[in-house]
């Protein structure tokens, strides 16, 4: 099933919210754990460097190979990854990139934007063989909306159209996408439909109007 499609000319900052989708369960009361393979901490200015670092909370991960914060408040604090960024969101999505910036709240992972050259992001789907696909210069994934803001040359497929523009956003739970573009410009959004085949893989024949039809 290819992904549903809205698309909007209006400014990027101001793209339409995604269809609501069923609330994910809560995070909030889930333990935090972080793994990482050392860690360095200075007490002067509480700050905190991680190497080969895993953090996860529920079904929510994020690994890379570095990882520093300002102490470990949870409550509200920021923590920046980078080299070999992954984060496996849910439902079984996952971001990749050079960069990510995680923002916990609540004492819960509340939301990251990753960047990179390009930032990814890759979800396979249930009703089709091929997975939602995606890169941009910066992708927001947002927890509580389920959630991916692609922006900045940003491009998805669900592996056989292709909605390419310079913002669009993905809902992963509804698996649906809404693109936009910035008012007062010339920036458009572009969409390619590959054709479908014919039944049994067959070629239909060339018409006299087409080329290698007889005259």
């Amino acid at each position: 099933m290819p992904l549903l499609l809205a698309t909007c000319a209006q400014a990027a900052t101001a793209a339409p919210a995604p269809t609501p989708a069923a609330p994910a369960a809560p995070t909030t009361q889930l333990p935090i754990t972080v793994d990482a393979a050392s860690t360095d901490v200075d007490y002067k200015t509480h700050a905190y460097s991680f190497e080969k670092v895993v953090i996860s909370q529920g079904a929510i991960r994020v690994q890379a190979d570095h990882a520093h914060a300002t102490g470990l408040d949870f409550g509200n604090s920021h923590w920046t990854f980078d080299g070999h960024v992954r984060i496996d969101a849910e439902p079984r999505g996952n971001l990749r990139s050079n960069q990510a910036v995680v923002e916990f709240r609540d004492n819960r992972i509340a939301r990251a934007v990753i960047t990179g050259k390009p930032a990814e992001f890759e979800q396979p789907r249930a009703d089709a063989q091929q997975p939602a696909r995606g890169h941009a210069n910066e992708i927001l994934y947002n927890i509580d909306e389920g959630t991916v803001r692609l922006a900045d040359d940003a491009w998805l497929s669900d592996g056989q159209n292709v909605i390419s523009g310079p913002l669009l956003v993905y809902n992963i739970r509804a698996q649906r996408v809404q693109a936009g573009s910035a008012s007062g410009t010339d920036e458009r959004v572009h969409i390619t439909i590959a054709p479908q085949s014919a039944p049994g893989g067959a070629r239909p024949e060339p018409g006299p109007s087409q080329p290698g039809g007889q005259p």
